[in-house]
C-alpha cells in the first residue's frame, strides 16, 4: 500500500513536470547580458499560468505570479554598477530546475536602431584590422535582435549577447560599438548595446502602425501605404522581377566579356517587402519585444530610405513621432539622439528635407544629433568613418546625459537671424570655444575684413552661405564671424529675404566650432525646394 502511494505520488509529480510550460525568460535575459544601473530593472518571461516565480540577483529576491497567458514580470530595485560577473537566478514552483543566467554585469545600456548605416558592422568600417586588435574589451557587450518584420506586435524577441573581443567585434554594429566604446572609456563602467536595425528600411516600418494612423500629418500617408500593400499583385511582381533578372544575367555576361562595368542587379521586390514589413512591421517584430528592458537611452541612424522622391517632406513628422511613441511605450522620456544625413551626391530635394527634419526634431527635450556633413562619402551611401560618428554621438551623451565636461556636445546650430539692410546676421548655439573656419584641417578665425565670396576666397574664407531676395534667386554670400554670429551679404542681393547654409546634398562648407564639430546645414526660409532652387549662382 505504501509502495503504491509512493509510485502514485512520483507519477503525479512526473506528469506535472511534463505538462508544465517551459520556464523561459525573455531572450534579453541570457548569459553575458548587461543590466541598467541606477533605475528599476524589469525582468520577465513565461511559465505556467498562475505559477509562482522567484527572481534573485545582487542580494535581491522578488516574487510574482504568472498571468493567465503565462507571462510574468518582476522589477528589481535600482542596481549599483558591477563589473564583476554575477548570476541571475529564476525559479518556478512547478519546475524542479531553476534557470540561471551567467556572467551578468550592471552598467549603462543603450538601444541602437535604424537602417544599413546602423546595421553596418565593424568589419566594413575603416581600419578594421587595427580595431580588431584593440577590441579586447570584455565589459562591452552587444545583443543583436534577429527577428523579422511582422504584422502584429510581438512579445518575444530573438538574439544573443556577445562579449566584445577580437573574435566577435567584426559583426558588431560599427556606429553603436564606437559610441559605446567612448562611453566605456570615459565612464569606466560596463556598457550593454542592443542592436535592432535592418538595412534598406524606411522610418514608417519602425513606428507603431496605430501611432501613424492617429497622427494628423501621417494618417493619410499611412492609409495609402496600407491600401497599396493590400492591393499588391505578388504574382505580377514576381514575374516582372524574373524577367528583369534574366535580362540582367545577359547584360552581365556581355559586360564581363567586354571588360566593362557590370549593370546593377535588380532587387527582389518580395525580399524587400519582407524586410520592411510595411508600416509598423519592424516596430512589431524588433522593437515591441524589447519593451520595457531598462535603458539609459537610444541612438538612431536612418533616413536614407526616406530621401527618395516624394517622401522627404514627411520626415519632419515621422522622426518626432518615433521618438515620442517609443518613449511613451517605455514609460519614460529617455535620452534620444540620431545621426544627421551626411554629405552625399543625391539628386533632388528629399535628402535635404530629411536632413532638415532631423535638425527640427531637436525641439524635443533630451535629444541630440551628430552632424556628419563633413565625414560622409559623396560616392558611397555607406561611409566608412563610423569611428567619428560614434565619437560625436558620445560627446552629446557624455555632456548632456552624464554631465561630463566635454569640449562641445554638438556642432553649431542656428538660433535665430536678423536682417539689417543688406546684411543678415545669424546667431548660433553650441559655438563652443568660438566659431571658426576649417581650412584644410586647421581651425582658424577669419580675418576682420570681409573675405572674398566663396569659392574664390583663399585661406580663412567662410564657404557654404547663400542669400536670396524676394525673387528667390540664390547667390553665394560673403560671410564674417562676429562672436557667436555670422554676418552674410552679397552684392547681388541689396534686400535679402533669406539665408541658406550648406544647402546641397554634397555641400562645400566649412563653419565649425573650436571643438572641431561642423555646423548643421540649415535655411531661414520655408520656400519650396525643387532641385534647381537648391543651387546657388
Amino acid at each position: 500500500m505504501k509502495t503504491r502511494f509512493i509510485l502514485t505520488t512520483l507519477l503525479l509529480a512526473l506528469l506535472t513536470t511534463l505538462n508544465a510550460a517551459e520556464l523561459k525568460p525573455a531572450a534579453l535575459f541570457s548569459d553575458q547580458m548587461v543590466l541598467q544601473r541606477d533605475k528599476a530593472v524589469p525582468i520577465w518571461g513565461w511559465a505556467d499560468p498562475g505559477e509562482q516565480i522567484t527572481v534573485e540577483f545582487g542580494g535581491q529576491k522578488k516574487t510574482t505570479t504568472a498571468g493567465a497567458d503565462g507571462k510574468w514580470m518582476v522589477k528589481l530595485d535600482p542596481l549599483r554598477t558591477s563589473a564583476e560577473p554575477r548570476e541571475l537566478r529564476i525559479a518556478a514552483a512547478n519546475h524542479q530546475s531553476p534557470v540561471t543566467v551567467h556572467d551578468v554585469l550592471v552598467g549603462e545600456v543603450w538601444l541602437g536602431s535604424g537602417q544599413s548605416n546602423m546595421a553596418m558592422s565593424v568589419n566594413r568600417a575603416k581600419d578594421f584590422e587595427q580595431e580588431q586588435a584593440a577590441a579586447k574589451l570584455p565589459l562591452i557587450r552587444m545583443f543583436k535582435e534577429s527577428s523579422g518584420a511582422v504584422a502584429t506586435p510581438q512579445e518575444k524577441c530573438n538574439g544573443t549577447w556577445q562579449v566584445c573581443s577580437p573574435e566577435t567585434i567584426g559583426t558588431f554594429s560599427a556606429t553603436l560599438y564606437f559610441f559605446g566604446r567612448e562611453l566605456h572609456r570615459e565612464l569606466k563602467v560596463p556598457v550593454g548595446l542592443i542592436n535592432s536595425s535592418v538595412g534598406g528600411t524606411p522610418i514608417e516600418s519602425w513606428v507603431a502602425g496605430e501611432a501613424q494612423a492617429q497622427s494628423p500629418e501621417l494618417k493619410v500617408f499611412h492609409a495609402e501605404e496600407a491600401k497599396a500593400d493590400a492591393s499588391l499583385d505578388k504574382a505580377k511582381k514576381k514575374a516582372n522581377y524574373e524577367k528583369a533578372l534574366a535580362l540582367w544575367k545577359e547584360r552581365f555576361a556581355k559586360a564581363k566579356k567586354a571588360g566593362q562595368s557590370p549593370p546593377r542587379k535588380p532587387r527582389d521586390p518580395q525580399e524587400a517587402r519582407s524586410r520592411k514589413g510595411g508600416a509598423g512591421g519592424l516596430f512589431n517584430g524588433k522593437i515591441a519585444p524589447l519593451i520595457p528592458y531598462a535603458l539609459r537611452g537610444a541612438v538612431w541612424y536612418q533616413g536614407e530610405a526616406n530621401s527618395r522622391p516624394g517622401k522627404g517632406a514627411l520626415y519632419q513628422y515621422q522622426l518626432p513621432l518615433l521618438v515620442s511613441d517609443w518613449r511613451a511605450r517605455w514609460g519614460e522620456e529617455f535620452p534620444f539622439a540620431w545621426v544627421q544625413l551626411p554629405n552625399f551626391k543625391r539628386e533632388g530635394e528629399d535628402w535635404l528635407l530629411v536632413r532638415e527634419a532631423m535638425l527640427k526634431t531637436l525641439r524635443l527635450p533630451h535629444t541630440g544629433m551628430a552632424i556628419t556633413v563633413d565625414i560622409g562619402d559623396p560616392d558611397n551611401i555607406h561611409p566608412k568613418n563610423k569611428q567619428e560618428v560614434g565619437r560625436r554621438l558620445s560627446l552629446w551623451a557624455l555632456g548632456e546625459v552624464y554631465d561630463k565636461k566635454v569640449a562641445s556636445t554638438s556642432g553649431p546650430l542656428p538660433a535665430g537671424h536678423k536682417i539689417n539692410g543688406s546684411e543678415v546676421a545669424i546667431t548660433f548655439q553650441h559655438a563652443d570655444g568660438g566659431l571658426v573656419v576649417n581650412s584644410g584641417g586647421a581651425m582658424v578665425t577669419p580675418r576682420e575684413e570681409w573675405p572674398s565670396v566663396w569659392p574664390e576666397g583663399g585661406f580663412g574664407t567662410i564657404r557654404g552661405f547663400a542669400v536670396a531676395g524676394a525673387d528667390k534667386q540664390w547667390h553665394r554670400a560673403a560671410a564674417k564671424i562676429v562672436g557667436n554670429t555670422v554676418v552674410v551679404t552679397s552684392p547681388e542681393v541689396k534686400q535679402p529675404a533669406a539665408v541658406r547654409y550648406a544647402w546641397e546634398t554634397n555641400p562645400d562648407c566649412n563653419l565649425y566650432n573650436r571643438a572641431g564639430l561642423p555646423a548643421s546645414p540649415f535655411r531661414t526660409d520655408d520656400w519650396p525646394v525643387p532641385a534647381e532652387s537648391a543651387k546657388t549662382k
